[in-house]
């Protein structure tokens, strides 16, 4: 490979760098803003419908055990309680991500290092958020 290639190699990669944090127009950002608030709440509506559907079925499993089992009662009412804690973990992932999109579309109306900066803060943000959904939903099991 000659010199002359590899400097036309170095100021492609370059201009390719560059051209992945040039701000988009306000009007993009507001309409991939909006696009991204759409489908988070519909992400967190399906996670919610699913997580009550769950809940509900263990409700009338505990509500159908026989009260005169103790060990069962206490079975299935330790399952709905976890199956409760799943469905709070499920939205709160599904919200945190929902929230980290729009954050990601906000951050598209920034260049270059500002840019990457705001995007590392949302994705910091959605680990934090997974984390403390986690750990509620751990302590709560």
């Amino acid at each position: 490979m000659t010199r002359s290639n590899i400097y036309l190699i170095l100021a492609a990669a370059g201009l390719a760098l560059a051209g992945c944090n040039k701000a988009e127009s306000p009007a993009e950002v507001q309409r991939d803003v909006t696009d991204a608030q759409a489908r988070g709440e519909r992400d967190v509506a399906d996670a919610e419908a699913k997580a009550q559907e769950r809940m509900a079925k263990e409700q009338e499993r505990l509500e159908n055990t026989e009260t005169h089992d103790a060990d069962q009662v206490a079975d299935r009412a330790r399952d709905a309680s976890e199956t409760a804690a799943q469905g709070d973990y499920k939205v709160a992932v599904a919200r945190a991500e929902a929230t980290h999109r729009i954050a990601v579309e906000k951050c598209k109306s920034l260049q270059g290092d500002a840019q990457a900066d705001c995007k590392s803060r949302a994705e910091a943000d959605l680990e934090n958020a997974k984390r403390a959904a986690e750990a509620r939903r751990d302590g709560a099991g």
